[in-house]
């Protein structure tokens, strides 16, 4: 049996945790955040370990991501740039570009064979086009984030023109006011989230398969939007919001190998 490791990765809304061996992903568990990200971090990663049988003792390696990545001491801290990579590299090893779109930012990277990162672009500035913007826009529309997966293909989208979050708060509200169906909002905010992506992806000049990760990448509608813009195969899976932790594991399991 090969060495266990750990991969964690912290983000603004929630936190990811994953138990790795022998190539594979032996554990997997996301909680909230909360006010306290180190607390958050090393409560779900003991929760997951009580439910396998083991402890940290156990553990080969502890890497840690995300924006909380430091707050965890047996954690060794890597950029979400590279766990991202490695993680969608893992799930998607046919995979060219990684789209993460995630509580407060979201990025493209273009990645080579075994997740080499080639490249990267972040959208860290403001919340347009991030989870945050559309639990913002889905409070106004009286829909869960999971109404989000389930729209109709065949309906219209209804253009938003602002992606400011305050800015798009005060057209939605105006849209409802004047009566425009609420799915055709829905499908219109998604739209102006794959156009930010797609801007993002553009602007690297990748091709290939993109690995779509991050808490959006279970939205079945906006993985549909994306490849019409994009015009590439867009890859997901239930694992797929947890490529940041699984790829630090990946890279806990090449550290512990190297130390022996």
């Amino acid at each position: 049996m090969g060495a266990l490791t750990a991969g964690i990765d912290i983000g603004s809304v929630a936190v990811k945790s994953v138990l790795y061996m022998d190539g594979s992903v032996r554990a997997h568990a996301i909680a909230p955040t909360g006010w306290n990200p180190g607390d958050s971090g090393s409560r779900i990663l003991d929760e997951m370990l009580r439910g396998e049988g083991v402890s940290q003792c156990d553990l080969a390696c502890i890497v840690t991501t995300g924006y909380g990545r430091n707050t965890i001491r047996e954690g060794f801290p890597v950029t979400e740039i590279t766990c991202h990579a490695a993680g969608a590299s893992h799930l998607f090893p046919d995979a060219r570009m990684v789209l993460d779109i995630g509580g407060q930012d979201s990025k493209a990277i273009r990645i080579g064979p075994g997740g080499a990162v080639l490249d990267f672009l972040m959208n860290d500035k403001c919340a347009a086009g991030t989870g945050r913007f559309l639990q913002n826009m889905a409070v106004l529309l009286e829909y869960g984030m999971e109404d989000f997966s389930s729209l109709p293909d065949d309906a219209d989208p209804h253009a938003i023109s602002n992606m400011c979050t305050v800015f798009a708060e005060t057209e939605v509200i105006g849209l409802l006011a004047r009566g425009v169906d609420k799915t055709s909002l829905a499908l219109g905010l998604l739209d102006s989230v794959a156009a930010r992506a797609e801007g993002l992806i553009r602007k690297l000049g990748g091709d290939g398969p993109i690995a779509f990760t991050g808490g959006l990448s279970g939205s079945r509608n906006l993985k549909l939007i994306l490849e019409r813009k994009t015009g590439a195969q867009v890859l997901t899976n239930d694992l797929s919001q947890f490529a940041g932790a699984i790829g630090a594991a990946v890279i806990a399991m090449k550290k512990a190998v190297k130390q022996g």
